[in-house]
Parts: structure tokens; C-alpha cells; sequence
């Protein structure tokens, strides 16, 4: 897997932008303005968020993902090593689900749906 994939799926989302918040080369994504899925300068892998830090933990504990360094504990990083192409996008998916829900009725209203 790699930035590409994770690229094309992140912006398949409705509402979703790109951009280098720090310079250097990541790639977030955010929708409503917070992000939601993240390649870092290094292009190891996934960083995304999950509903809770107990799914973060439980990621970590099966080995399907590890500590996100610099992020909350309810992040994880997904490498793209061992990552297979339905977990990235499972991931994707319940990231932007996560942060869509936060965001404010009125911004929530603005997007379109998501399509299955």
C-alpha cells in the first residue's frame, strides 16, 4: 500500500481537502477543517483516527496497528508494510466517519452524502 492509495481513497470522501499543515511532505486530510487520515514525511503507513482510545488499543494489541507518536491515544498508525488494502480503507472509513460526526450540524448539512 502506499500514499497514492491512501490519497485516492481519502479523496473520494465528500468535503475532504488536502494539505501540508507542517511543510515537509505530509499529506493530511481533513473535512470540516480537522483532520481525519494522515501520511507522514516518512510514507510509513496510515495514521488514522479511531472512535475511542479502547479501538486504538485493541488495534495495537492485535498487531494491526501501532502507537501514533504525536497524536492523541485515540490515534493509531497503520503501516503500510503489513497494512492490507481493506484495513486502509476500513480505517479511512471509520476515521472520517469519527470526525464527520464531531463536526457541527451546519457543517454536517453541507456534505454530501457518502456513498457505500
Amino acid at each position: 500500500m502506499s500514499r497514492a492509495f491512501v490519497n485516492a481513497t481519502c479523496a473520494a470522501y465528500p468535503g475532504a481537502e488536502v494539505s501540508d499543515p507542517w511543510g515537509g511532505g505530509h499529506d493530511a486530510w481533513k473535512v470540516g477543517g480537522k483532520m481525519f487520515a494522515l501520511v507522514g514525511a516518512l510514507n510509513d503507513g496510515l495514521f488514522a483516527k479511531c472512535p475511542d482510545v479502547e479501538t486504538a488499543d485493541m488495534l495495537k494489541d492485535a498487531g494491526v496497528a501501532v502507537r501514533a507518536p504525536y497524536f492523541h491515544k485515540s490515534w493509531v498508525l497503520v503501516p503500510f508494510e503489513t497494512a492490507s488494502e481493506d484495513e486502509l480503507v476500513h480505517r479511512i472509513r471509520v476515521s472520517y466517519d469519527t470526525i464527520r460526526s464531531k463536526l457541527p450540524k451546519k457543517v454536517q448539512a453541507g456534505l454530501a452524502p457518502v456513498s457505500a
